[in-house]
């Protein structure tokens, strides 16, 4: 997935709109393929690593109507490997959505089209109400049943990307003698990627091959996320590498950046704010946790806040504390300041990580 000790950095494409910013003040976010069409050419310009889109079936609500519209992740990102070239091209299933033999098919198509750039982002979970409004909830399921369905999923999908036919009676899928040709073009297979904070969560993505998507409530939390990771993957004597996903604020003064970020705040969009909670199964209720928090800022994950030269020493200074393989970004303006990202942030940042 990486090359060497090179660190990746790439895009979480802005799929839904609004973007990542739950505000009624932040930069317009309109999810039209267009406007995404435009991000992935400008990141494979740019030298960035990947794209990565996420399954998204029901927004949030609120003035905004935060996520109330987007694309789907498997057709969007087959389009946008027809006009790249180099990035790799990450798109997201749910294992209680998709047959594990229909996935299988899905990601090798995509794989051809993007001549062997496909990845899969694995979602073992789901927010009940997205899948309630489909008939797709399963209420016999916990979260740690749901990983395991997942493992049963991922198992069979690598099976069907390497053998000629494939027999499994297992607990959650039969499959008899079944096939999936052609197989993939990368090799070993494409990339497969899982987010998850729990042990169950991060076991999963070890024991799959992913790389991990982590979080925490603060930076401190973070390194001990991703430290963890990599001390289970070792007991294991399996690799992994953990990516984590922050909001870059750039202004030409850490004062100017500030402003900006604290305008953002300042238009939080309340009634977003609580319909993602409820996605969540969270009511604001009083009790503080780091999700509350966090999403009463507005944004929707960690942010690097300050000048190209704040914001470069940053991001050194986390993947370097975290040992992070990489990071997924997001921007207010994911035109504008993507394309200040690569031009001013992410040469001195590969220079200082010695990865130019």
């Amino acid at each position: 997935m990486t090359t060497g000790n090179a660190r990746q950095f790439g895009v979480f494409m802005p799929i839904a709109q609004g973007g990542w910013i739950i505000s009624k003040t932040r930069p317009p976010v309109d999810a039209s393929y267009a406007l995404n069409r435009q991000v992935a050419i400008l990141a494979d310009e740019l030298g960035l690593d990947f794209i990565m889109s996420m399954a998204k079936w029901r927004g949030y609500g609120g003035e905004t109507d935060h996520w109330g519209a987007s694309l789907e992740s498997i057709t969007l990102m087959s389009a946008l490997a027809e006009v790249t070239k180099r990035v790799k091209i990450w798109c997201t299933l749910h294992t209680l959505l998709h047959n594990p033999a229909v996935a299988a098919k899905m990601i090798t198509t995509l794989d051809e089209i993007s001549n062997g750039r496909a990845g899969l982002n694995i979602v073992a979970g789901a927010y009940q109400g997205e899948f309630e409004q489909m008939g797709a909830w399963r209420d016999d399921l916990d979260h740690d049943q749901r990983y395991d369905l997942a493992r049963e999923w991922i198992e069979i999908v690598k099976k069907l990307w390497s053998e000629e036919h494939v027999t499994v009676q297992g607990k959650y899928f039969t499959m008899e003698d079944c096939e999936s040709n052609p197989k993939p073009v990368s090799r070993p297979r494409p990339d497969l990627i899982s987010a998850g904070m729990s042990d169950k969560g991060l076991r999963f993505g070890i024991d799959a091959g992913a790389a991990c998507f982590i979080g925490g409530r603060d930076e401190e939390e973070l390194c001990q996320v991703s430290r963890r990771a990599k001390q289970m993957a070792a007991e294991a004597n399996k690799p992994v590498k953990t990516f984590a996903m922050y909001s870059i604020v750039e202004g030409a003064t850490d004062a100017e950046a500030e402003a900006r970020a604290l305008h953002y705040i300042e238009g939080v969009d309340v009634g977003a704010v609580k319909g993602m909670l409820a996605s969540y199964g969270m009511l604001d209720d009083g009790r503080e946790n780091s999700m509350i928090a966090r999403s009463r800022q507005a944004f929707m994950s960690s942010k690097l806040v300050g000048s190209a030269e704040t914001i470069a020493q940053k991001i050194v200074d986390t993947v370097r504390a975290a040992d992070l393989d990489g990071m997924m970004l997001v921007f207010p303006d994911f035109v504008g300041d993507l394309k200040g990202f690569g031009e001013r942030i992410l040469p001195l940042v590969r220079r200082e990580l010695g990865d130019a």
